[in-house]
């Protein structure tokens, strides 16, 4: 039971990490249009993080749980998931003190997958599970690519007539709407991550049988879905300010309306993956909207290549980083501890 409880508050500290860490996802465009200030925008974003508990369907929760076939009552598949979580957070922090918005779920499927895989081999992961988040990891920025792109292209042809001046007022207001929903689309699909990751500790444990599901009716997983929109929540109020630097300034220059079209874009994107129970970045969903508001704007020369490109190496390596790191905490805890 100690070691079930100790693998929840890992979880829920990576959740809350999470947060931190991506906080830049939600509030970036926003704070470099100058629509809100830094701290206005992360209690703005914070907020509607939360609310996405009213969205909820657990798909991307169960997606999470099943990606290393738990064996239920089995205390060794705690030991899996605790060093997958760790994995996570060693690495989310080494990103963030770096300020590189680099994945933080991909950093969890990493570490889980590479604990799973130390722990019995091959057969103990989900291919089925996995190939498709391996898929919407590509997908998922081309995704926000175009979508943003997609959507700065129908505004200047039905706003072409408007003054610049007219056309940045009317979209800071209308920043406030774009702004809400992509954090609502971020809580509805990041904090389903650490549900699921809780739901499998908790079916190692025997606490939960093997075919228990996430519902805000049950008494038994309410408290999952209300702790982990928490922390993630109060990690985003608590998100410092290094990577929004990168996300909203470094990459491209924008304004209010295409503030507006990578905050839709990246909603979209978040909205659709949800209802299909995959895990996906935020950052990267996020960096791709930003790419192609800022090409439809002022042309690709406008991107600043080079943080793209460290922030692409950074997504490549965070995978099998992760799960690099998670196969060697698995060796020392064997050689260590049994």
């Amino acid at each position: 039971m100690f070691l079930i409880i100790l693998a929840v508050i890992c979880a829920l500290i990576f959740d809350f990490v999470n947060g931190v860490h991506d906080a830049a996802n939600s509030i970036a465009t926003a704070v470099s249009t100058r629509v809100f200030k830094p701290r206005t925008a992360i209690l703005w974003a914070a907020g509607f993080n939360f609310a996405a508990i009213l969205l909820f369907v657990p798909r991307v929760a169960e997606t999470m749980s099943r990606i290393v076939k738990i064996q239920p009552n089995h205390s060794e598949y705690v030991f899996v998931v605790l060093i997958g979580i760790a994995s996570a957070i060693l690495w989310n922090a080494f990103t963030w003190s770096l300020s590189i918005p680099s994945s933080s779920s991909h950093a969890l499927i990493g570490g889980y997958a590479g604990a799973g895989l130390a722990h019995a081999g091959w057969e103990a992961l989900d291919w089925g599970k996995l190939s498709e988040i391996l898929f919407f990891i590509v997908l998922g920025p081309f995704l926000g690519f175009f979508m943003g792109s997609l959507f700065m292209v129908w505004l200047y042809r039905i706003f072409y007539a408007w003054s610049p001046s007219k056309l940045d007022a009317g979209f800071r207001k209308a920043q406030l709407v774009s702004a809400a929903f992509y954090s609502l689309a971020h809580g509805a699909n990041d904090a389903q991550k650490t549900m699921g990751i809780i739901l499998a500790i908790l079916i190692a444990g025997g606490i939960l049988g093997e075919d228990e599901k996430l519902s805000l009716f049950d008494i038994h997983t309410l408290w999952i879905i209300l702790s982990c929109q928490a922390a993630l929540s109060l990690g985003t109020a608590l998100g410092g300010w290094r990577i929004v630097k990168t996300m909203g300034m470094k990459i491209a220059k924008i304004r209010s309306v295409g503030g507006f079209c990578a905050e839709a874009a990246g909603a979209v994107t978040l909205f659709l993956a949800t209802s299909l129970g995959v895990p996906v970045s935020s950052t990267q969903t996020m960096t791709g909207a930003i790419m192609g508001v800022g090409s439809v704007g002022k042309r690709l020369s406008s991107i600043k290549w080079k943080i793209v490109s460290q922030m692409v190496v950074a997504w490549i390596l965070t995978i099998p980083s992760t799960a690099c790191l998670a196969v060697g905490i698995s060796y020392l805890h064997a050689y260590f501890f049994i």
